[in-house]
């Protein structure tokens, strides 16, 4: 087995445009349920209508990148309303019950043939990036550091990703610890109490929901971007899970918890593919006992095993504050 290409292969996913994604997605995820205590079963339907806001403009109507961006924006505004006005006066689990039967009623109406004209139904929609790798500066290439190497395109894509979860970050530090932040955290902890000293928590709530979906917007339009492709059932309900796995990992309630969460997701993801893949070419595996098409399922059940064990003994994930959990739950 070659430890050094498997370690590659880890360390390449880990800080590559994926990784960034899955981040900028669970920190709009964040915003909502480590923030403000929303339950969120839906935010991939958030990054659904961004990335197809983008597409649909560009590739169907001939738009510019631009208008796209604006587009996929003002969709996720637009969902936002639409999921927060019926249930966020209701009781939480209203809300998670509503989000994650409107991202799977979202990803069947895009791959329907109704809408194939302007969605490309189950084939989706394909190249309409060219705007975006056209401001690229980096030349033609491959570029890297030891072991871990990527061509042009991927290495603007994955600048521009972290970019964004660095400016993102930023500006949600700055947000949570406003009054405004104060607020929605007194919301988390005790929405009862928030209401007694005259705080309008559906209005804050709102505006959470509103935020967390537009950054999950965003997600949406860079994996789209980076693929140069949308498919409805690349936006399945899983994605939403895989965002509060980057939670559980890197701790909710904090700003570098997704980010910290998604390096560690994909690292030890890639890592485990690679390294049964070369135990059975090497034969250190038998093929019976595991197939190479069982390798991403058995992948993932590694994976929850370790997040069973975080979940035991750091229920708070690794940046995750124990008393504030413990406060949060009273």
């Amino acid at each position: 087995m070659d430890f050094s290409v498997i370690f590659s292969d880890a360390l390449r996913s880990g800080i590559g445009p994926i990784a960034a994604v899955y981040a900028l997605a669970a920190m709009g995820l964040n915003l909502h349920f480590g923030y403000t205590g929303l339950l969120n079963f839906g935010q991939v339907g958030f990054m659904l209508v961004g990335g197809y806001g983008l597409a649909v403009t560009v590739a169907t109507y001939d738009g510019s990148m631009w208008l796209g961006v604006l587009a996929g924006l003002a969709c996720a505004v637009v969902l936002a309303l639409l999921l927060g006005v019926p249930t966020l006066r209701l009781r939480a689990d209203y809300l998670a019950i509503t989000t994650i039967a409107a991202g799977e009623t979202l990803r069947l109406f895009y791959r329907s043939s109704w809408a194939e004209d302007v969605t490309g139904g189950v084939f989706g929609l394909q190249r309409f990036a060219s705007d975006f790798y056209d401001l690229s500066p980096i030349p033609p290439g491959t570029y890297g550091v030891w072991l871990v190497e990527f061509n042009a395109r991927d290495l603007w894509v994955l600048i521009v990703g972290w970019g964004l979860v660095a400016v993102v970050g930023v500006l949600l530090a700055l947000l949570v610890h406003s009054p405004w932040g104060r607020v929605v955290r007194s919301i988390r902890d005790d929405e009862t109490a928030a209401r007694s000293l005259g705080k309008n928590v559906y209005w804050y709530k709102m505006q959470s929901l509103v935020l967390g979906g537009v950054i999950g917007a965003v997600a949406g339009m860079l994996q789209a971007i980076q693929v140069q492709s949308v498919n409805p059932d690349s936006f399945d309900p899983a994605v939403t899970f895989f965002l509060y796995t980057l939670l559980v990992l890197g701790g909710a309630g904090r700003i570098l918890g997704p980010v910290i969460g998604s390096i560690l997701f994909w690292f030890v993801l890639t890592f485990l593919d690679s390294a049964l893949r070369q135990a059975i070419d090497a034969g250190y595996i038998s093929s019976d006992l595991i197939s190479t098409s069982e390798i991403g399922a058995v992948r993932f059940a590694l994976v929850g095993l370790a997040l069973i064990l975080l979940i035991v003994f750091r229920p708070q994930g690794i940046l995750g504050s124990r008393k504030e959990m413990l406060l949060s739950e009273r």
